[in-house]
């Protein structure tokens, strides 16, 4: 067995960056940019207001109440774009630029308009810079506002809109078949007959696979039948960048999965981690195509994929950040590790009352215990042969979803 750590390692070492594409800004939602995103305009690109009111010159609002007299209005996207001198005072609305000449906004609630005589009584002084956020104040033409390799969400469409990508460059999105194994698998449509399960694999695979910006073709089930096996393998491999199996992965007389896989010339470069749940898992390549064979319990399949599988998916499309979210978290209840293996144990995040991140493992029965793990937002890390008590400060990793 290899650490979980290691496992990782290998993994990206053997991850090729797919080609980069471009595609509409309103498309581009869950990708990861492969371009540097670049400031063409200061922003804002003026002496910005903060509220409606009136653009004034401090001084000459020390002592109040005063009258100014009121030369102009600036409006958002209709500014007053003359100088405005002592004693005067223009009215200006919230995000309308602040004429030259005047240093400070008084609020409207603090002024009082004589109706047609063109005057205003300042009540209350302003100082200087009050309610004006200045010309580049957020970022400067020709700053970096995102990085390659960062996820472009709903709040970073604004950046790209605000600077003019109507298209964007982006990692390609991988192409990712999924397939899974065993005898006592039915589809969902079907009703499971005596000794048979429904299979929830390939769907589990396929959403976290989309979550992680992958395309998904979920191929029929295998069976047990070790030509049926090598047969789809071979097909898969050849029109998708990652094929992932879930079941037959372990020692057993049925377990096919990894003699399939070295028949079609596998490259192994791993087939056991030191992992608590998901110990047989494996790792490897046929030709240009990456393989990972998963355990078939359900909670080994989703541990697993969040682990590996996912930072492959999303270092194939350049990302920065491969893994999981990592925090730390105080542990809510005691947990208990394995003897030889690294925990990843399904867990729920919380605060409590003072604002405390708190993660408390779920009580699950095991690594096919999917019906507890639908519960979990968490995975905790436990290491070897550790006891961990109520109130000890862990690591989490928040799951996808």
């Amino acid at each position: 067995m290899i650490p979980v750590s290691q496992a990782i390692e290998i993994v990206l070492a053997n991850v090729r960056c797919l080609d980069v594409e471009s595609v509409p800004l309103n498309e581009s939602i869950g990708r990861i940019v492969a371009e540097n995103i670049i400031a063409d305009t200061d922003l804002p690109p003026f002496d910005r207001a903060q509220m409606d009111g009136y653009a004034v010159r401090a001084a000459d609002v020390a002592n109040t109440p005063t009258q100014l007299k009121i030369v102009g209005e600036s409006a958002a996207g209709a500014g007053w774009h003359r100088e405005m001198n002592a004693g005067e005072a223009v009215r200006i609305m919230t995000g309308a630029p602040v004429p030259v000449g005047a240093d400070a906004v008084q609020q409207v609630e603090l002024t009082r308009e004589s109706n047609g005589a063109g005057v205003v009584e300042i009540l209350e002084p302003v100082e200087a810079g009050r309610s004006i956020v200045r010309r580049a104040n957020e970022i400067r033409s020709g700053e970096t506002v995102l990085r390659a390799g960062e996820d472009i969400n709903a709040q970073t469409i604004a950046t790209l809109a605000s600077f003019g990508y109507a298209n964007v460059k982006v990692g390609r999105r991988p192409r990712i078949a999924v397939m899974a194994t065993g005898s006592e698998l039915v589809d969902i449509d079907e009703k499971p007959g005596r000794d048979q399960i429904r299979d929830s694999n390939n769907y589990t695979i396929e959403a976290y696979a989309k979550l992680a910006g992958a395309t998904v073709e979920r191929l029929p089930l295998a069976g047990d039948d070790p030509e049926q096996l090598k047969q789809q393998m071979s097909a898969a491999v050849e029109r998708c960048d990652v094929l992932v199996t879930s079941g037959g992965v372990s020692m057993g007389v049925y377990d096919l999965t990894k003699g399939a896989f070295k028949e079609l010339g596998a490259e192994i470069f791993f087939e056991r981690v030191a992992l608590r749940p998901g110990k047989p898992t494996v790792f490897g390549r046929i030709g240009k195509t990456l393989i990972f064979g998963l355990p078939g319990n359900p909670v080994s399949v989703a541990t697993t994929f969040n682990l590996f599988v996912r930072a492959a998916l999303r270092a194939m499309q350049g990302a920065t950040e491969t893994s999981l979210p990592e925090m730390t978290a105080v542990l809510a209840r005691d947990v208990k590790g394995s003897q030889d293996r690294e925990s990843f144990l399904p867990a729920v995040l919380r605060t409590d009352e003072k604002g405390t991140l708190l993660v408390e493992p779920l009580k699950w029965s095991g690594s096919s215990d999917f019906v507890s793990f639908a519960r979990a937002t968490a995975l905790i890390n436990v290491p070897v042969d550790a006891k961990l008590s109520s109130g000890s400060i862990v690591r989490a990793f928040r799951l996808p979803g």
